[in-house]
């Protein structure tokens, strides 16, 4: 504990050098930004912050009462004197109840106001995060956006509503402690004040030293989770290949590394822990002498003595809490520089008028494209002049090598992302025209690439797109999509519980019920990203056949390796080398006949 304290007043010390480092390059600025940022959600709970603070002095001037009366009740025990005992001790157990009760009341409401701020800055900036530009998002690793969301956030919620009043209770205590002290003797008051920072300035040498070996746990630590993590979630491919012997011996040699380094690390800290004690024994020691000298010639009382090293402690206590104060100052700055980013991300674009379209939805729209021309890294083109159209009724395909630009296709039909020249729109029947924007969005139905069932049954699989879905809306938009054959034999049918990944199906079935909770958004366009690849080619047909029979007038667009479905599609583009080039019926008729 000792060290602990020690670590931390040395941490708040290189922080002041820290922020005395920013405020002479002119960035400190940045700092008070990101404090003026907290406090705008701290501002909401001004009220409940005033209270903490006023009941953590309170607390405090409880604990210093206590200290005070077990003074006078050591004098009134050692010289007989029992007059006054009764109320001293009364006096002693009230203040110390209050401390105590005062205390609990605190860590109570500091936890309560804690745990409403971190939600009222999640969900804040879930929702910005979730509006955020595509391209501008994806900019960040999801492990990183993660980090931020929960690591980053807890540290600015822990700091927003506790932060102030501990700087306010930390300093009344050290001057209210100082004060007790000096009241008795000015001497003992010097020594007591002398030894925290005499300690803080003879284990700063230290400090340094101890952060790099903490520095390369950390990194050692994160190595080896990191491994694990990989070698769990590709637990399957290493039982296949056979090389779960290689991966044990990998295992055992990151956990040798780990060893290695945690063991070194410490033997520094206990080399670290045997002078920081040795010196807080020789200012305790001086404290004891005078003290006992005191005592000695008859300066003092048993009483205060008691009450001087009790209070020299409170004292050193004191000082290390407003001194590590700063850098829970600077971490709430760093964890909120981290978060703005995020928050100051360009927005999606929104076009008001998109929701005039939602009454036209009956008839279906059109989607096209005008000379469109994108490109995710300047000078690298993925889209060069292409046209685009897919009309009510119709089912169109996007076909061509991988990485060619299909996905992106889809992303510019979506709104994710928008043309750097020409337009991506949709058309009503009516002929009114709008780009394509976050606002149009509700009016697809989407199967990406790739596993997308998530662990719950099937029916919450399913109600994710539409949550006041019957169970026969369910089961018929299964039957589209060809998976009620399989749905229906299992134990609980949709109620059935699919595990994480749509473990317990092939990923055939996976499809399936991807494409049904598509079918049962029951949007009047509706985008398949590779979403039957791992069907066979009668049920891929059959499901195609199903969509559009459910809604005629629904738009079906498919991006697809296989041209196994292009004599059932009205239209076909090639995505190669930059355009996309619609193909004549003899051409799809061609690459069908060549599959």
């Amino acid at each position: 504990m000792e060290q602990e304290k020690n670590n931390n007043t040395n941490l708040g010390f290189e922080s002041l050098d820290v922020l005395i480092a920013r405020w002479k390059d002119g960035t400190f600025s940045e700092i008070i930004d990101d404090w003026k940022w907290i406090f705008s959600y701290s501002a909401r709970y001004k009220g409940a912050i005033l209270f903490y603070t006023i009941l953590g002095i309170f607390s405090t001037s409880m604990g210093l009462v206590s200290s005070v009366a077990s003074k006078y009740l050591i004098d009134i025990i050692t010289g007989y004197k029992t007059s006054k005992l009764l109320v001293l001790i009364l006096v002693m157990v009230g203040s110390s109840a209050f401390s105590l009760a005062f205390n609990s009341i605190i860590s109570r409401i500091s936890t309560k106001l804690s745990i409403r701020i971190n939600n009222d800055i999640q969900a804040d900036i879930f929702d910005k995060i979730v509006d955020a530009d595509w391209m501008a998002l994806n900019g960040y690793s999801n492990g990183d956006v993660l980090n931020r969301f929960n690591g980053d956030i807890g540290t600015v919620s822990g700091n927003a509503i506790s932060w102030l009043p501990s700087i306010v209770i930390a300093i009344y205590n050290f001057i209210a402690t100082f004060i007790v002290i000096l009241h008795y003797d000015w001497i003992m008051a010097l020594i007591a004040f002398a030894s925290a920072p005499f300690m803080l300035l003879m284990s700063r040498v230290m400090i340094k030293k101890q952060r790099e070996y903490n520095k390369k746990v950390r990194e050692m630590s994160s190595n080896l989770m990191s491994f694990e993590v990989e070698a769990f979630y590709n637990f399957d491919t290493i039982k296949s290949f056979g090389v779960a012997p290689y991966y044990s011996k990998k295992m055992r040699w990151w956990q040798e590394q780990f060893k290695d380094i945690s063991l070194k690390y410490n033997l520094f800290s206990i080399k670290t822990n045997i002078v920081l004690s040795v010196m807080g024994m020789m200012v305790q020691f001086l404290s004891f002498g005078y003290c006992l000298f005191r005592l000695w010639t008859h300066d003092i009382s048993y009483g205060t003595m008691t009450l001087f090293l009790q209070q020299r402690g409170n004292l050193s206590s004191a000082f290390s809490s407003v001194v590590s104060i700063i850098p829970s100052f600077l971490n709430s700055s760093v964890s909120a520089h981290r978060i703005r980013e995020l928050v100051e991300l360009p927005k999606e674009v929104h076009i008001p008028e998109s929701n005039e379209l939602d009454e036209l939805a009956e008839d279906g729209f059109s989607v096209r494209m005008r000379d469109v021309n994108f490109s995710y890294v300047e000078g690298k083109r993925v889209i060069t002049d292409s046209e685009f159209v897919a009309n009510p009724g119709e089912i169109v395909a996007l076909v061509g090598p991988s990485g060619e630009g299909k996905t992106t296709m889809i992303r510019l039909i979506l709104g994710l992302i928008r043309p750097e020249s020409g337009q991506s729109l949709m058309i009503a029947s009516n002929g009114k025209e709008v780009a394509m924007n976050a606002d149009t969005r509700h009016l697809f139905a989407y199967v990406p690439q790739g596993n997308t069932i998530l662990s719950g049954t099937i029916a919450e699989n399913m109600r994710m797109v539409k949550e006041d879905a019957t169970d026969e809306e369910i089961i018929e938009a299964l039957k589209i999509s060809c998976a009620w054959d399989f749905v229906q034999r299992m134990p609980e049918t949709i109620n059935s519980r699919i595990g994480e990944r749509g473990r317990g199906f092939s990923e055939g079935q996976a499809q399936r019920i991807a494409i049904a909770r598509a079918v049962l958004r029951d949007a009047p366009v509706l985008l398949l990203d590779e979403a039957t690849s791992a069907l066979d080619v009668t049920t891929e047909r059959q499901v195609l056949r199903n969509i559009i029979q459910q809604r005629p007038n629904k738009t079906c667009i498919v991006t697809t390796h296989r041209p196994s479905v292009l004599n059932l599609c009205q239209r076909v583009y090639r995505v190669m080398e930059t355009h996309v080039t619609e193909l004549s019926e003899e051409e799809s008729s061609r690459m069908a006949m060549d599959f």
